[in-house]
Order: C-alpha cells, then structure tokens, then sequence
C-alpha cells in the first residue's frame, strides 16, 4: 500500500509559507518541496475548503497562511486532508468466514483504533506554531554549526 505523505507536504508547505512576505505561488511552493505545482494546488484547494489558507489571483498571487500558526494544529490538517488511513497495514478479508480470521481482525481492530486515537490526540496537540519554533531551533543550531546535515528547504 503507497503511504500518504500530504500531511508531510502541507506542513512543509506551510512552514515555508510562513517564513516567507506575501502570498507563495503553486510553482514556487512545488519546488521547495520537489512535487508539481498540480499537486501543490489540489492539495492547497482542501487547506482553503478548511478556511487555513486562503488563494489570491494574478501575477503576485498565490497562497498565504489564512489563520496564524498557534491556531491550526496537525489534527485539523489531517482532517482537512480528508483524514487518510493513518496505518498501511490493515486486514487480509475485511468481512472473512473463518472464525481464526475473525478473533485476528477483533484484535487489531482494537490495538488500530487506540493507536489512531492516540496520534490523533498527539496531532491535536501540536500546532504550526510549535513546528515553526522546532524549525527555528534546529536552523540557529544548523548555523551556528552545532548540526550538520539540516538544510532549509
């Protein structure tokens, strides 16, 4: 099964988003984060369903963060995004006739579900705010040359 990386895409895209004066095109965002300007506006389309981002037309246009950072946090991201399978892993038969397959699916059923809800608890909890300070330390860090190997961008 492909992993859904949206979420990873978005908070890169709004982290940049946030460093940067002015609304960011589709082109420019889709470079910063090695994706086409399609993607970056199908996806962008949902954040502005939302009401997190909002989109201006025109030469300057482009996308800006509708809301500020301490007020959007991963879970709203992620329910905005249609809420994916948060797991890859899932049952052989959804619905099979063999009592072994049934008690298996029982029991993960339950470890998924408690294993949802607590990344959703987690995602409900961390704001952009948060992800833009980490950013902050690990970029002064990165010059500062306490940390190799972390790039902006």
């Amino acid at each position: 099964m492909k992993r859904d990386s949206r979420l990873s895409m978005v908070l890169h895209a709004l982290l940049h988003m946030a460093d940067h004066e002015g609304p960011m095109s589709s082109e420019v965002l889709a470079k910063c984060m090695c994706t086409n300007p399609v993607v970056v506006r199908r996806t962008m389309g949902l954040l502005r369903e939302a009401g997190l981002v909002r989109a201006t037309r025109g030469a300057a246009g482009g996308w800006e963060l509708a809301v500020p950072l301490e007020g959007v946090t991963l879970r709203q991201l992620h329910e905005a995004l249609g809420e994916p399978t948060v797991f890859a892993i899932g049952h052989k038969n959804a619905a099979p006739g063999c009592l072994v397959e049934q008690a298996v699916n029982a029991v993960m059923d339950d470890a998924f579900a408690a294993a949802e809800a607590l990344l959703l608890e987690r995602f409900a909890a961390v704001t952009l705010a948060d992800l833009a300070k980490e950013f902050s330390a690990r970029f002064a860090a990165h010059r500062s040359g306490g940390k190799a190997g972390i790039a902006k961008g």
